[in-house]
């Protein structure tokens, strides 16, 4: 993942984890050495696929490497617990109003950032109107009206409307809040980042390693349990995979098949941890419906019915992912079932051909990234919809442009991973047709579709705070996205693994101030987890 830098490319990357990728998984066990109780002390090398952009929440966007980079040293308003459910974390409470369109944020006390300041209310007032008019994440903020400071310690975010889980935007790159200083000098905040976290900045070499050590004095006790961290950037998964068998790293995140395979058999030596449930993304093709051939629906339909799910899982995954009619996989309550275009050759040939006598022959661009699992995976669909009649072409991008081309509505088609929210209105900016710009203007729902049922649909669940509701909502969410076909979805990408030397304890382990245990993985490809809790059990 190379570094994305123009304003266009960070507004979205800072708000989605995006993988243009499709590399095959491969089951593969998991293990887990003994436990005799954390030990403190110790120093671990942790390899990550790429650098980060910036370690500054406000300006800098954020992928999976930055948060595992940054989320160390800074830490948010909110967690989210190991069911799904977000809980307070530098909040010592959050709660809304009857009506949901105004929520209290009362501020932890006893907690201090590294460079000594106290954390107050109106240090976390001014973070999030940063925030808020931030060019990269002012888009997820719309509905505030207001911050204000009721005391001390207490934050009153007013909303123009309800919005029932507002609070699952403080767990990420959001709510995550940085000292004074940090506010007045972005540029130093971006490369020498302070917060109130279990880890201290100590050393940033760009394209090669960032370390950190351990904060004496946080807020936790006796947390953390390691005394240094070096992240190792490794870009090439090969190489990353050779320096953990050779000893240069003692982890690393992947999503490569023949690593899962490979450390996955070495119980005694290794341990894999494979993301699950709403954190795995998914796989699909994004569609512009905005410009021709594509603004037709029987055309997205065509591509859908044409699209054979089963043969793309059994040539890229090795069969052992499932088939996505949805952004939902079929474990989350929020699922719903029926009524996406399963493969169906006839159906797909005989809608081409009804196109094709009003409007003549179906052609289109499709952009890919030149990786060759995910170039595999973008011929297997041509050949597929050649099969149907649709003419495609194939137009190789690298990820930074593809993205620009997206959001700006430079495309006809691109493949695409994304919807990894824990919350389904996670996703409400992606979908919802307030957010949908012309072509050439920046929008965030890049399928530009405009449909008024999705669109209440995303909005009833946004505002109303009874679950049945809630569920009834995202219900018709899946049934308006799958006539109106904007994704042809293909597989739950359930891809991203953190493989790690057995002495390496921890990984998905967390407990939560209040004692629950904590989301165990987040992110895809390459999910991302808390570094507090991980300890050796060799020095």
């Amino acid at each position: 993942m190379k570094r994305w830098r123009t304003p266009a490319t960070l507004l979205l990357a800072s708000l989605v984890m995006l993988a243009c990728s499709g590399q095959r998984p491969v089951a593969a066990p998991q293990s887990s050495a003994p436990a005799t109780g954390p030990a403190q002390g110790g120093r671990l090398v942790y390899a990550l696929s790429a650098d980060a952009n910036g370690f500054n929440p406000i300006t800098d966007q954020f992928a999976a490497q930055s948060y595992s980079m940054t989320t160390p040293i800074i830490e948010p308003l909110v967690a989210v617990a190991a069911d799904g459910e977000w809980k307070p974390y530098l909040a010592e409470s959050i709660t809304p109003n009857k009506t949901y369109d105004e929520w209290t944020i009362k501020v932890r006390s006893g907690i201090s950032f590294s460079d000594g300041i106290s954390l107050t209310g109106d240090i976390v007032k001014a973070n999030l109107e940063a925030q808020k008019v931030s060019p990269l994440t002012a888009a997820v903020f719309v509905p505030i009206k207001s911050f204000e400071l009721a005391d001390p310690m207490t934050v009153k975010v007013k909303l123009n409307q309800p919005w029932v889980p507002f609070p699952y935007y403080l767990a990420l790159q959001n709510g995550m809040i940085v000292p004074p200083s940090s506010l007045a000098d972005p540029k130093t905040a971006s490369l020498k980042p302070v917060g109130t976290g279990p880890f201290i900045f100590k050393e940033y070499v760009p394209d090669n390693r960032m370390v950190v050590t351990r904060n004496p004095h946080y807020w936790r006790q006796g947390l953390p349990y390691l005394d240094e961290i070096e992240f190792r950037i490794l870009p090439d998964s090969q190489t990353r995979a050779q320096t953990l068998e050779a000893g240069g790293v003692d982890a690393m995140g992947t999503s490569r098949d023949e690593d899962l395979t490979k450390f996955g058999a070495m119980k005694d030596t290794y341990t894999v941890h494979r993301a699950q449930g709403m954190a795995v993304a998914e796989y699909m093709f994004l569609l512009n419906t905005a410009v021709a051939p594509l603004d037709d629906v029987r055309v997205r339909r065509a591509m859908a019915y044409a699209t054979d799910r089963k043969t793309v899982i059994s040539t890229l995954r090795g069969g052992l992912t499932e088939p996505a009619d949805g952004p939902w996989s079929k474990d989350s309550k929020w699922y719903a079932p029926g009524g996406y275009p399963d493969y169906d050759p006839a159906k797909a040939a005989a809608l081409v051909k009804e196109v094709e006598a009003e409007k003549g022959p179906i052609r289109f661009e499709l952009i890919s990234t030149p990786d060759p699992n995910t170039m595999q995976g973008v011929e297997l669909a041509q050949d597929m919809w050649r099969k149907a009649g649709i003419e495609v072409s194939i137009k190789q991008a690298d990820q930074a442009d593809l993205i620009n081309r997206a959001i700006t509505g430079n495309f006809s088609a691109t493949v695409w991973t994304q919807f990894s929210a824990q919350d389904p209105d996670g996703e409400y900016i992606w979908m919802h047709q307030g957010y949908a710009k012309p072509v050439g203007a920046i929008s965030l729902n890049m399928t530009r579709l405009k449909d008024d049922k999705l669109s209440k649909a995303l909005d009833a669940g946004r505002m109303n705070p009874d679950e049945a509701a809630r569920k009834a909502a995202y219900a018709t969410v899946q049934e308006r996205l799958r006539d109106q076909v904007p994704y042809v979805f293909i597989d739950h990408l359930s891809t991203g693994a953190i493989i790690a030397k057995t002495k390496v304890r921890g990984i998905g382990e967390h407990v939560l101030p209040d004692g629950e245990k904590g989301l165990p993985l987040s992110g895809s490809p390459i999910p991302f987890h808390p570094f507090a809790q991980l300890w050796v059990s060799e020095r």
